[in-house]
């Protein structure tokens, strides 16, 4: 499971700094400045659990358990749900995907208590 972490992870990163670019060259002129803040904001969680996901990895690599691997799909779904509710908000300004953004970051609160219960 380890070597699908790192994959996973690497993935994760490189769309993190494809988005986080974007964000930067791309939307410089198209995005409000409140908006490339809500911007900004997912591409800096994204990022942090990005590398969060490379210390699953190695956590599944010395020690295999059930609750490393939950704290991977966790970060993983907060990704998902916290950044990518940033990047549609920003994007589309929909506020109603502002209300997805806290089950994210639930996801990465269950992600770290996760690897705390470890």
């Amino acid at each position: 499971m380890d070597n699908f972490w790192i994959r996973t992870g690497a993935v994760v990163m490189a769309l993190g700094v494809l988005l986080g670019a974007f964000g930067a060259h791309g939307l410089k002129n198209v995005l409000s400045d409140p908006m490339k803040a809500v911007y900004e904001t997912g591409v800096r969680y994204h990022l942090i659990h990005g590398l969060a996901l490379f210390v699953v990895a190695w956590l599944a690599s010395r020690s295999p358990s059930t609750l490393v691997n939950a704290s991977g799909w966790f970060f993983l779904a907060g990704i998902f749900l916290f950044s990518g509710s940033l990047y549609l908000l920003a994007l589309s300004g929909v506020k109603a995907w502002g209300a997805v953004t806290p089950v994210g970051g639930l996801a990465f609160i269950a992600g770290w208590l996760s690897l705390a219960f470890k």
